[in-house]
């Protein structure tokens, strides 16, 4: 955690957001909140930003691809979560569209469909609702479509 009190050069803040933004991708949003907790002016945050930006430290593009993949294949969010998330991170519609459409249908099914055949078999509930509330509920919050979460849930629940 960086000492609040420490002022910074911009020439060192500089150099401390390039390898904080090559060790992993960040938005713009998070580099300008560690700008900021470094107490740095907003002169010296836009020229920063900038600077990063030319030189592809920070690209929007780039952090959502690298985003939706992530979450998406370690986390198994589904695309209502994946896009919620990117318009927390102040992430434009365009770059967000791009990244999501990075998804391959098949691969995005499929993986709804192993994550929520293990969901069902961990469930220890013995009344059906109950157990199909359940699931229903842990589906939607990995931001599943409601279509498919209850298509899929009235298929394993009779």
């Amino acid at each position: 955690m960086i000492n609040t009190s420490k002022s910074y050069s911009v020439e060192e803040a500089l150099s401390k957001l390039q390898y904080y933004c090559s060790y992993q991708e960040r938005c713009h949003q998070e580099v300008h909140k560690k700008l900021i907790s470094m107490r740095m002016i907003p002169e010296a945050i836009d020229l920063i930003i900038v600077s990063l930006i030319d030189h592809n430290y920070l690209n929007e593009s780039r952090f959502a691809k690298s985003f939706v993949s992530g979450k998406f294949r370690i986390k198994k969010w589904g695309r209502a979560r994946l896009i919620l998330e990117l318009r927390k991170r102040e992430i434009s519609k365009f770059n967000i569209n791009q990244a999501i459409a990075e998804i391959d249908p098949d691969e995005y099914i499929e993986v709804f469909n192993e994550l929520a055949e293990k969901r069902f078999r961990q469930i220890k509930e013995t009344s059906n609702l109950k157990k199909k509330k359940k699931l229903v509920d842990y589906l939607l919050y990995r931001g599943w479509e409601s279509n498919l979460v209850y298509d899929k849930a009235n298929a394993l629940i009779k």
